[in-house]
C-alpha cells in the first residue's frame, strides 16, 4: 500500500489526494466505512494500548489535475492507525 496526502475541506471533506506526485481533484461524494482488524494474522496478540480493532476506510473518485474532462478514477483508502495518515488500498480504474 501506498501512502497518499489527502487535503480536506475545514469541513473535513476530502478535496485532493497527492499520490505518487500527482494531484487528484475530488469528483464526487465521498463514501466512508469501517472494517474489522484482522490482527491476529500478522500478531499473536493485540497491540497493548492501541485498542485498534476497526479501520476507517473511504472510497473516493478523483481526477487527474483540475481538469473536468479527465476520467473518474476510483480510489479505496485506508487510515493507518499509528500515525493517522492515508494509505492507498488501491485503484479500481486508470485514469489518463
Amino acid at each position: 500500500m501506498d501512502y497518499v496526502q489527502v487535503k480536506m475541506s475545514q469541513e473535513g471533506i476530502p478535496v485532493t489526494v497527492l499520490c505518487e506526485g500527482r494531484e487528484w481533484a475530488v469528483g464526487a461524494e465521498v463514501v466512508r466505512w469501517f472494517e474489522r482488524v484482522s490482527w491476529w494474522e500478522a500478531q499473536r496478540r493485540m497491540p497493548k494500548g492501541l485498542g485498534r480493532v476497526d479501520v476507517e476506510v473511504m472510497q473516493i473518485q478523483v481526477r487527474l489535475g483540475r481538469n473536468p474532462q479527465s476520467a473518474l478514477t476510483t480510489m479505496i483508502l485506508e487510515r493507518d492507525g499509528l500515525g493517522g495518515g492515508w494509505r492507498r488500498r488501491e485503484s479500481l480504474a486508470g485514469a489518463a
